[in-house]
């Protein structure tokens, strides 16, 4: 019985696996290029949006700066931080009514210094709302006759 499998339908899954990491050159390069984005300090949010509305999770690539942190194991334990949010807080584009647009989805740490977890966290979250406030369709006007 493979872990997925083992989830009861409708509970939350808060896993991150392999699929989840964007990883392609291709597709970095067309995130950074063609993306939109924002800033909620101390993270920039970029993405990049799919024809249909989905319910399956976007790639994420998570990035700190090697100039701001010059020690490897403080950029590590940022992304460790980033990473851990986002996959207690990811349920807030899953769980979204209708779906949601975001196919990429790049999380820049832009801080200048180590932030607690519990103020990335928070930040993160705002900024999945945020996100998907951003990316929803404006709602068509209703006719009138």
């Amino acid at each position: 019985m493979s872990p997925q499998s083992a989830v009861a339908p409708g509970a939350r899954s808060y896993s991150f696996p392999k699929e989840e990491h964007l990883c392609r050159k291709k597709l970095i390069q067309e995130l950074f290029g063609q993306g939109s984005s924002f800033g909620l300090y101390p993270l920039r949010f970029i993405w990049r949006l799919t024809e249909v509305p989905t319910a399956n999770p976007p790639q994420v690539l998570i990035s700190v700066s090697k100039r701001t942190f010059k020690r490897a194991v403080d950029r590590n334990r940022l992304k460790r931080l980033v990473r851990e949010a986002y996959r207690l807080n990811k349920h807030v584009l899953l769980e979204a009514p209708g779906g949601h647009s975001v196919a990429l989805l790049g999380l820049i740490y832009t801080g200048k210094e180590e932030k607690p977890f519990a103020v990335v966290e928070k930040k993160l979250t705002s900024g999945l709302e945020r996100l998907l406030n951003e990316t929803r369709p404006a709602p068509a006007a209703a006719e009138v006759s």
